[in-house]
């Protein structure tokens, strides 16, 4: 309610503790009305109480909140359960209508206008941290890897007579099972090794380019954020080769917008190339639950194209978790996560080349990898593999999470498509190692507590491995 229209007698409250009340009412309406005219994000977090309001008053638009309501339709967002009513702020209608994610809805305007407020935010956010070229993006509610499937079916429209999809390899199974899932045969790109780092093949991109034809390839299809020693592929290298032939290119940044590397080489590439979507993770960039992904471009009107191509209406639920993140953090709060990851990264990297060198191990040169991070574990081995998968499992059970150990000849059959020594990104792999990542946030505390635990799981290991030894040559020397 605007008291400042309602006239409120003095019986009921004196006006000069009033007046005092309508200030406060109107500083909170002005960030309201800045935040719908400007949509921009706001410099400094909201309270949790200025955000529901917010919230409240967008779901009061929806036709099944009105008070007078008649519903007549097959789909009036009847909620049954209060719990769920309550967990969703009333919102019933999603976002979108049937076909395309960024259409209006009639019976939700406030689902409408909470849709198109959380796609203007990200923007603004996107563009802040060093992107100003991204001309539009809008969040989808479907994992990373099913949004990739919605670009690449996207794509297929505007080239029909094309099947191959050009992927420079990488051991993740979602975004190669999103080549399979639209039907199209992926073109598998081997990574090129120096050292034990992993970086992309330009050149046979080029050769494929030439020998398949430019006509039946859909796109480029290369990856930002991965798990070292791979590194970060050379996104700009290959956006010329896109520009060259005119071929699109579609960019997994899956965790890619919480490093300023990486957001750099985006803006750089669409400098000298061409880049049609760059897809990331919510949950892995703005700390909301898994379930959504946000689509980004550096030409607006091919977006278009994607939530065209989306079937159906979408859940609006994803959107409001990402607006009340969004406003909850501020501009300054994402900064400073951001720039917490970048210093706990170098962090993490210092004291885990203090950790592999008194050990005989070393840190793999993953330089153009600025989140993972990969340590050799070549003593731990010995003749057997079976010690190196027991640290994983030993580091799991102690609560460390998202640590991978990666052994050789592990491996994996993905729709028909066999990839020798899965989860390496390579198909030679000759020595194990464990990969570590410094995540947006990630705490300094978090850092220490792993390595008090990784030295008692290393030491254990070795222990055991030692007290084999011994007991071998005993029953040799007997």
């Amino acid at each position: 309610m605007n008291f400042e229209q309602v006239n409120i007698p003095e019986k009921l409250v004196p006006d000069n503790y009033l007046q005092l009340g309508l200030a406060a009412q109107r500083s909170k309406q002005r960030s309201f009305k800045e935040l719908l005219e400007k949509r921009k994000l706001p410099k400094n977090g909201w309270s949790d109480e200025r955000i529901e309001e917010l919230v409240h008053m967008l779901a009061s638009l929806d036709s099944n909140n009105y008070p007078h309501k008649v519903g007549l339709g097959e789909r009036e967002a009847r909620i049954a359960c209060k719990l769920v009513a309550r967990r969703h702020y009333n919102f019933g209608h999603g976002i979108g209508r049937s076909g395309d994610l960024l259409e209006a809805q009639p019976k939700a305007a406030g689902s409408t206008l909470l849709a198109r407020l959380t796609n203007a935010l990200i923007l603004d956010l996107i563009r802040g941290i060093g992107l100003p070229s991204c001309a539009g993006c809008f969040l989808v509610p479907m994992c990373t890897g099913m949004t990739l499937t919605l670009c690449l079916q996207s794509l297929r429209k505007r080239r029909p007579g094309a099947r191959y999809v050009l992927w420079s390899r990488i051991d993740q199974k979602s975004c190669f099972k999103a080549i399979t899932a639209t039907g199209l045969v992926p073109v598998v790109i081997p990574c090129l090794i120096k050292g034990e780092s992993l970086n992309t093949n330009v050149d046979l991109f080029r050769e494929k380019i030439k020998s398949l034809g430019v006509d039946s390839i859909l796109c480029l299809y290369t990856t930002t954020s991965c798990f070292a020693p791979r590194n970060s592929d050379d996104i700009a290298e290959v956006s010329k080769l896109s520009k060259q032939w005119q071929i699109p290119h579609l960019v997994n940044n899956a965790y890619g917008l919480q490093a300023k590397e990486i957001v750099n080489q985006l803006e750089c590439a669409n400098r000298v190339g061409r880049i049609d979507y760059f897809v990331q993770s919510s949950d892995k960039n703005l700390l909301v639950p898994v379930g959504s992904a946000i689509v980004a471009s550096f030409n607006e009107s091919v977006l278009h194209d994607v939530a065209s191509t989306y079937a159906g209406r979408a859940s609006g639920s994803q959107s409001l978790d990402v607006l009340m993140t969004l406003l909850s953090l501020g501009r300054n709060g994402f900064r400073l996560l951001f720039d917490q990851r970048g210093e706990n990264f170098n962090y993490l990297r210092e004291n885990l080349r203090k950790f592999a060198e008194p050990r005989g191990e070393i840190v793999i040169d993953s330089r153009f990898n600025s989140i993972s991070l990969a340590i050799t574990l070549a003593t731990l081995a010995g003749d057997q593999m079976k010690s190196i998968t027991k640290l994983g499992s030993m580091l799991h059970m102690r609560g460390v999470s998202g640590a991978r150990v990666i052994v050789p000849g592990q491996n994996k059959t993905i729709d028909g498509h066999e990839f020798l020594d899965f989860g390496s990104h390579r198909s030679n792999l000759q020595v194990p190692y464990l990969t570590v990542a410094a995540g947006i946030g990630i705490t300094r505390e978090e850092i220490d507590k792993f390595f008090d635990i990784f030295n008692k799981c290393w030491n254990q290991i070795f222990q055991t491995k030692n007290e084999k030894i011994m007991s071998l040559l005993e029953t040799t020397i007997k």
